[in-house]
């Protein structure tokens, strides 16, 4: 059966969680400490109490979970805009279809250039995205995009990996996305709050919260192993934007042996035709609360947040559970080749640099991972999660960040970022506690050095 919310049941069951006594919290709370995630019933009442020694313990919990799961890991990717064309009208979208600029969509040629920067930037994945226009955007042409990155090379490196962020779409398309490659099929709810979705999408394929909603279904059915969810944080109670997506999430690991892979954690931004004044913008710490509840709730689930937000709220949400962010991120089409004013969909509130936010988190002893291994050795979907689950997944993901910022400082760091990529590569690789795999990457770090590329396990 596809995904099926019901906003007054998820309003009861956060209504029903309410007022939940201190036995009832402690007792949550100590099995989130077992990192084996809660049910959606649990999450409720976390979401809805008012406690602040309670709210406190989950946010230590959640940095427990962090360091203990993901170490100091933080995996890096950017965004690659390839076609601003939209015939959705979204109240809260710079790219809804009646606000007037030139729109455009990049050829092949310009796809390859866009790609040739990213790749000279160090970048090894990838999240292409696009309006949604049949016309001026069919799958066709997002399939073309997807071949075209694949086939680059620059000189000191490629796209390992494209995820692909575009409208709900059918069965047979999410299949020619399966055959094309991709990694993760990345679509964002906005708000699981079926009357506030359809008052915000005014018309448009997207306008229908069925459709758009059971897009996972025909992804995971076609093949596609790996999705990722989210919601535009601010369109709707936040409480209840949680509570759907953990919802949701259950809904696809028990049809499918696998939830979401990763959960995006966008917060509304101004935007050009917006009125930010009739949203409900969340506080600094109310999103703080919104990112330790979800990593609580689903330990294993890779979190995103992008360059919406600034560097010290990006800081300060990596250490309640944030695992992948963006860096050097532009997103308007052809950004990265001009990056000019108009057009873009959102405003950005970290501009900074790809590798000065390598150098920032490294400052912050975190381990940048450009890694891509999973994807390439098949450990997806319900085999990625087993592995996680069991523990052993992180015998692999330290090493294979260790090698691939290896790889990044060799090809792209001048002589002050090695000695810091490099001092920190030697103080966390007696962090692998499986002797076998820790020698195994000391042997792959010096073969870099020596001059090979793309060592993983």
């Amino acid at each position: 059966m596809d995904m099926k919310i019901d906003a007054a049941k998820v309003e009861h069951m956060l209504d029903e969680a309410g007022g939940a006594d201190k036995q009832r919290l402690d007792s949550i709370l100590d099995r989130a400490e077992s990192f084996k995630g809660l049910s959606p019933e649990d999450v409720a009442a976390l979401l809805t109490t008012d406690s602040g020694p309670h709210i406190e313990r989950m946010f230590k919990i959640a940095g427990s979970i962090k360091e203990e799961i993901y170490g100091e890991r933080i995996v890096m990717f950017a965004p690659l805009y390839v076609s601003d064309y939209c015939v959705n009208k979204c109240r809260y979208c710079g790219f809804s279809c009646d606000n007037k600029f030139s729109r455009r969509r990049l050829s092949m040629d310009e796809i390859k250039a866009e790609a040739e920067i990213l790749e000279r930037m160090g970048h090894k994945r990838l999240a292409v995205e696009a309006g949604e226009d049949p016309v001026n955007c069919p799958i066709d042409y997002i399939l073309d995009a997807i071949k075209t990155i694949y086939s680059m090379k620059a000189d000191t490196g490629e796209i390992r990996r494209v995820n692909v962020n575009i409208a709900a779409t059918t069965g047979d398309n999410y299949k020619k996305l399966r055959d094309v490659g991709i990694g993760t099929y990345i679509l964002f709810q906005e708000t699981y709050h079926e009357p506030t979705y359809s008052e915000l999408h005014e018309s448009g394929p997207k306008k229908d919260f069925d459709y758009h909603l059971t897009s996972f279904d025909r992804a995971m059915r076609s093949g596609i192993d790996d999705v990722g969810g989210g919601v535009l944080f601010g369109l709707y109670d936040w409480r209840f934007e949680v509570l759907g997506l953990m919802l949701h999430n259950r809904h696809l690991d028990e049809t499918y042996g696998a939830g979401f892979h990763t959960i995006s954690m966008p917060r509304l931004c101004p935007a050009e035709g917006m009125d930010m004044s009739s949203y409900r913008i969340l506080s600094d710490e109310d999103f703080k609360r919104v990112v330790a509840t979800v990593r609580i709730a689903v330990p294993y689930t890779g979190m995103i947040i992008s360059t919406r937000e600034s560097p010290a709220m990006r800081k300060e949400l990596i250490k309640l559970g944030i695992s992948q962010i963006s860096g050097g991120s532009s997103v308007e089409v052809g950004g990265y080749a001009a990056r000019q004013a108009g057009g873009e969909q959102f405003e950005l509130a970290d501009g900074r640099p790809a590798i000065d936010v390598l150098r920032w988190l490294m400052d912050e002893s975190l381990v940048p991972s450009f890694c891509t291994a999973c994807y390439r050795k098949g450990r997806t979907g319900d085999r990625f999660m087993s592995l996680a689950k069991s523990g052993n997944i992180k015998n692999v993901c330290l090493p294979n960040a260790l090698m691939t910022l290896c790889e990044y400082m060799m090809d792209y760091g001048d002589d002050a970022f090695r000695n810091q990529a490099g001092a920190l590569i030697e103080k966390n690789i007696p962090k692998i506690k499986n002797e076998k795999m820790r020698e195994l990457t000391k042997g792959s770090i010096k073969r870099i050095k020596n001059g090979e590329r793309d060592l993983y396990v």
